[in-house]
């Protein structure tokens, strides 16, 4: 029997969304508000006409958030010095108004400039700035600037929209060069796509404005799908750092002194998650990050996984920022924190060049190595070649003109490159170079050296990446003995690929008690498919308890089908899913939690905005086809399903569900066509393989299915059904021996597969 359409294996790894920047439509879909959770109804449709595209940004709500704040200008009278590099800081630049004597040179000559097939207009006009092209209304249009974002090395600008929002607009200043461009290069975005300015992907309210700003509130309201979004100051302002300072204030005015109990005393860790809130790609659990907060109560890190985000040695390779790679660093771990490099650099003179690093490479810093920076690097003094950051903080150039530096402090490994595309300092450099010749160097210099833990645990992730199946017991001693967290949470996560591996799931359980909070969440998220047995529900319900939220809302989206709503736990998940329903993702996120309370009609309606949001995500169709198949509603599923297959023809899992769904559908001719279009784009496709072994049996193409059946087998050795379905199929071809041994072969995988034990049972008559 063909498999039946259900949502994708834990070993898929397969994400809701396809990429870091999904193509999303900024219109919502009307809905019924029967959810659960009530207010947490999806979107509804119509612009909010109590929000005019010229809506001020706004300081103060009803809960107040902001009554402990005294204000950047408060800070100037006792810190006049520090106040003043502030205010040429970038963080001082981050977000601001239009200001004529800054940007009319951006504007005025007037002047046009094209990217891809497109071209974007600027002006100076009645003194507004103003910037034209193709909107949301796939026509020509003309929007004022409403506010600037950031300064150096690119502005970008704020467009006003209805309902509260402000879109980041595609087209961008360069101030160095006087030249603009569009941040996108020369892909050409279109109007209804997430990734297009106007869509849900570059709107200011969810993606920018927390970084931007200084406490923001985001305040969306999802019944009528608009912002009311509030700051306690706009830019990043002292207390977006220090935190609220009115107290502090209030007790110089009144006493002064340096002696003042009311002054916020951040340790070195709180430093640093007040650093990595902004400097980090993370999911947001509650919106309302205050320094002296630990991150892990209010984010969730993206790691190195199975996608593309990071390369497997820990460099950053999707816009990753800063800090999740350090976290993956030997410094790091060492003890060092952001001040130690950037020592509050707004408020003092900093060191540069290998002068910074030196400070504790001359054998000063107990756990940092000596190092002569010459004999070191095989560089003259003064090269490139000779600059520590050069080689282990490598830059890439993100939004067409920011350069930034990995933090990761990887070694430059050329045979990572040559085995699976990682890249390496040495050939980013000496680009004419081939592989081979940096590693020539890089043995001939440094030898068995380059043999270390580094370069193994890179090759183990790129391994477990790429399906190998010596991964599982690799990625469990790495999770198990390795002494950096973040790496075991790595390991943690792509474990989940093998989670029904008894010896996985058992280190999973045992890391739920891991000291760090990285590896209890991500040792949650790689059970959570196993929820259905006893044993993991109750392993995991403690960590609906756990000190930090990061891991109980996790256990709580493991748990979801059985978790006490009114628990401090339910608590915590409302509020992130609530905070996240403004965006595809978030919509996702509902529907699942409704499915897995058995309300599949609630869940629909959320995976029908999420696709309205982006009709070009074909990841989000995916999930809309399941729901529609576990609805009985297969027409509908395959039309969703071909519509994924149309926007990724190379995926193999859309092609390989769609064949599922047109067999339940009766269409076995198609359903055949698809699964060899599933093979062809994945060879190593085991289920698709098996199921065009049974299709093609069914056909009567006995060997054909032998050969898709091989090929499955080939591909997941571990998969007792394919060796099984070979059996079948030689019993009925006559080759009695074969059969046996294939029968044999399944009941080596699976000792308590019935039908096998039956049908050589039978076998063993003739």
């Amino acid at each position: 029997m063909l498999s039946k359409l259900d949502h994708p294996q834990k070993n898929s790894r397969r994400s809701l969304l396809t990429g870091g920047m999904i193509l999303f439509c900024a219109v919502a879909m009307a809905m019924a508000d029967t959810s659960i959770f009530p207010s947490l109804s999806p979107a509804s449709t119509g612009k909010n006409s109590a929000a005019a595209a010229g809506s001020k940004f706004t300081s103060t709500d009803n809960k107040n958030p902001y009554r402990d704040y005294a204000g950047s200008a408060s800070c100037r009278e006792c810190h006049a010095e520090a106040h003043q590099k502030w205010a040429g800081s970038h963080h001082a630049e981050a977000e601001r108004l239009v200001q004529t004597n800054r940007d009319r040179t951006a504007f005025d000559p007037a002047r046009e400039f094209k990217h891809g097939t497109q071209k974007t207009f600027v002006q100076w006009h009645n003194g507004f700035a103003q910037i034209a092209g193709l909107g949301l209304s796939h026509q020509w249009e003309t929007n004022s600037v409403a506010r600037v974002i950031g300064e150096d090395p690119l502005r970008q600008f704020l467009i006003a929209f209805p309902g509260g929002r402000f879109q980041v607009q595609e087209a961008s200043y360069d101030p160095r060069s006087n030249e603009w461009f569009n941040v996108f290069g020369a892909e050409d975005r279109q109007p209804g796509e997430w990734g297009h300015w106007t869509g849900r992907g570059m709107n200011w309210n969810s993606m920018c404005a927390a970084c931007h700003n200084t406490r923001v509130q985001k305040n969306y309201d999802a019944a009528s799908d608009s912002y009311h979004t509030t700051m306690s100051e706009p830019t990043v302002s002292c207390e977006a750092c220090h935190g609220p300072l009115k107290a502090h204030v209030e007790w110089q005015k009144k006493y002064g002194g340096t002696n003042d109990p009311a002054f916020p005393k951040l340790s070195r860790e709180q430093v640093f998650n007040m650093c990595e809130s902004c400097h980090a790609r993370r999911a947001d659990l509650t919106g309302d990050f205050v320094p002296g907060d630990k991150f892990d109560d209010h984010f969730e890190l993206a790691t190195a996984d199975a996608s593309e985000l990071f390369y497997p040695d820990g460099q950053i390779h999707d816009e990753d920022y800063e800090a999740t790679a350090f976290l993956g660093s030997k410094m790091q771990h060492a003890g060092l924190t952001c001040l130690d490099c950037h020592p509050r650099s707004l408020h003092m003179a900093k060191l540069h060049g290998n002068a910074l690093c030196m400070q504790c490479h001359k054998g000063g810093f107990p756990k940092a190595p000596a190092i002569i920076p010459t004999e070191h690097s095989h560089h003259a003094d003064g090269s490139a070649g000779n600059e520590c950051a050069n080689c282990h903080m490598p830059q890439t150039v993100y939004m067409q003109r920011h350069s930034r530096h990995d933090h990761g402090f990887t070694i430059p490994d050329p045979l990572l490159t040559k085995q699976f595309g990682v890249p390496n300092a040495c050939n980013r450099c000496h680009a004419d170079k081939s592989t081979d010749w940096s590693l020539t160097n890089i043995i001939a210099w440094y030898g068995d050296k380059m043999q270390r833990h580094t370069r193994e645990r890179a090759q183990i992730i790129a391994r477990a990446r790429n399906g190998e199946e010596s991964s599982r017991t690799n990625l469990v001693r790495l999770l198990q003995t390795e002494e950096i967290p973040y790496w075991r949470a790595v390991a943690a996560n792509l474990l989940g690929g093998w989670v029904i591996d008894p010896n996985v799931t058992a280190a999973l359980l045992q890391g739920l008690n891991d000291t760090n909070a990285m590896v209890r969440s991500a040792c949650v998220r790689s059970l959570a498919p196993l929820v259905d047995d006893e044993s993991v529900a109750k392993a995991l319900q403690p960590k609906l308890a756990d000190p930090l939220r990061n891991v109980r809302i996790a256990a709580a989206l493991a748990l979801r089908a059985t978790l006490d709503l009114n628990s401090p736990a339910a608590a915590d998940l409302k509020r992130f899913l609530e905070i996240n329903a403004d965006q595809p993702a978030g919509q996702l996120q509902l529907g699942a939690f409704e499915i897995a309370r058995g309300n599949l009609t609630n869940a629909l309606g959320y995976f029908q905005t999420a696709v309205k949001w982006d009709p070009y995500s074909p990841g989000i169709r995916h999930e809309l086809a399941i729901v529609f198949s576990q609805l009985g509603r297969m027409p509908d599923a395959v039309a969703q399903l071909e519509e994924a297959v149309k926007l990724a023809p190379k995926d193999a899992e859309f092609h390989y569900k769609l064949a599922l769904a047109l067999n339940e559908s009766g269409d076995t001719n198609r359903m055949l066509t698809e699964l060899e279009s599933a093979v062809q784009c994945d060879p190593r496709h085991a289920r698709a393989w098996y199921n065009l072994g049974l299709a093609r049996s069914t056909r009567g193409d006995e060997t054909g299915a032998l050969a898709a059946l091989v090929r499955a087998e080939s591909a997941d050795p571990a998969d007792p059904r394919a060796p099984y379905a070979r059996a079948t199929v030689l019993a009925r071809m006559g080759k009695t021996a074969e059969a046996r041994l294939a029968a044999r072969r399944a009941l080596e995988l699976d000792p308590n597969f019935s039908a096998a034990t039956a049908l050589l049972q039978q076998l063993e008559i003739r």
